[in-house]
């Protein structure tokens, strides 16, 4: 009889919830350590960029060596790590973790590097994805039809609340 009571289904609802609720900060947590971690690598990278491709083929196969069953250390995403770092540098007065991009996935950030040239279009849309929960495929849905330059854009130039009388502003 205890078991169909609602008291006791409300505890299992609220505990599943809560079980909820730490696996996603749990990988909140994992996916702004990773980028972390993707950021310094890339800021290294950069640092000795003059030695060339070399360098990022021999640490792309030094990692393989050391981490044989990690996935993520290719030559291609080693030099999406320092394209990341160099797009995004850490300075003092702008801690990188407080950035939207550090808090969406890397599949996100690679799209934005590829699809998104202007720097504060980027942030703009990492904003977005982050605040929306939007997957990699809408993100470059939303990049591919110009979602910035129809909304963002269009709020900075609109003198609707300027020119219309307040009753007809709503019009």
């Amino acid at each position: 009889m205890l078991m169909n009571s609602n008291e006791y289904l409300n505890i299992v609802e609220s505990i599943k919830q809560n079980i909820r609720t730490a696996q996603y900060r749990a990988t909140v947590s994992v996916n702004r350590e990773l980028l972390v971690l993707y950021h310094s690598i890339g800021e290294a990278i950069n640092e000795h960029k003059t030695w060339g491709n070399i360098f990022v083929e021999n640490l792309a196969a030094d990692i393989k060596i050391s981490f044989p069953d990690t996935t993520g250390y290719s030559v291609r995403n080693l030099k999406y790590m320092a394209k990341f770092a160099a797009a995004y540098p850490n300075d003092e007065n702008d801690e990188f973790v407080q950035q939207p991009v550090a808090q969406i996935p890397w599949g996100h950030n690679v799209v934005l590097l590829d699809k998104v040239a202007d720097k504060v279009e980027r942030l703009w849309y990492a904003e977005q994805s982050r605040k929306n929960g939007w997957s990699r495929n809408v993100l470059v849905h939303q990049i591919e039809s110009d979602l910035y330059q129809r909304q963002a854009l269009a709020e900075k130039v609109s003198n609707f609340e300027l020119r219309l009388p307040s009753p007809q502003s709503e019009l």
